[in-house]
């Protein structure tokens, strides 16, 4: 039975409510950290990081936090994990910490982590809300991911930092701009709101 709920909200968290395609949920940090993977890389563990201790924490706490104070509780829960991977980051990848600048700083304005806070770990047991947090963090960072990936091979011609590209190939110089960001993003969500829309077609033919 709990591997079922787990299951269930995997299934949700990557798809069913994917919060950057569904939701249209933190895509600041979506269209500003995508023009490289590396840097898509670290943000998306950090992101996956802090939204799952984020939502643990929460729902620990939950039968002890006074409701008329839960949101700022649940601020200083986020601003905490933020500071350790800040720290982190600082100490051990200071290139890529200087490369993300202020953007690991305002994970702790993103939406997602607060909705699935407020939205889910504040009403449930620790193991499903840290399932939850962590599948609405990998949900976010295939969509970055998908970005990232053609944002980079496009616009550099390399993949992780390889070149993987012949030079005589014409980088797209509008895709290590912010409006190539705005472009993938659309498109994605473009693509998969196309195939729900067939799906449902086909299931009312059916019907």
């Amino acid at each position: 039975m709990a591997r079922s709920k787990s299951r269930k909200i995997i299934v949700k968290g990557l798809w069913k409510e994917n919060p950057v395609f569904r939701q249209i949920l933190g895509i600041c940090s979506a269209l500003a950290v995508t023009n490289l993977m590396i840097n898509t890389l670290i943000m998306s563990i950090s992101v996956v990081f802090v939204l799952a201790m984020s939502n643990l924490t929460v729902s620990l706490l939950r039968n002890v936090t006074p409701p008329r104070i839960r949101m700022m509780v649940q601020v200083l829960i986020i601003a905490s994990y933020v500071i350790i991977v800040d720290i982190m980051l600082k100490a051990y990848l200071p290139d890529i910490s200087e490369a993300l600048g202020p953007y690991v700083g305002l994970i702790i304005t993103n939406c997602i982590i607060m909705g699935r806070c407020e939205g889910f770990a504040r009403s449930n047991p620790p193991w499903p809300s840290v399932v939850d947090g962590f599948a609405c963090g990998c949900g976010y960072a295939v969509i970055l991911f998908l970005v990232a990936f053609f944002r980079e091979f496009l616009g550099f011609g390399t993949v992780f930092g390889m070149s993987v590209l012949p030079a005589q190939w014409t980088r797209w110089t509008i895709m290590v701009m912010a409006p190539g960001a705005f472009f993938m993003l659309a498109g994605i969500i473009w693509i998969v709101r196309s195939f729900e829309k067939k799906e449902e077609e086909q299931i009312t033919g059916r019907s």
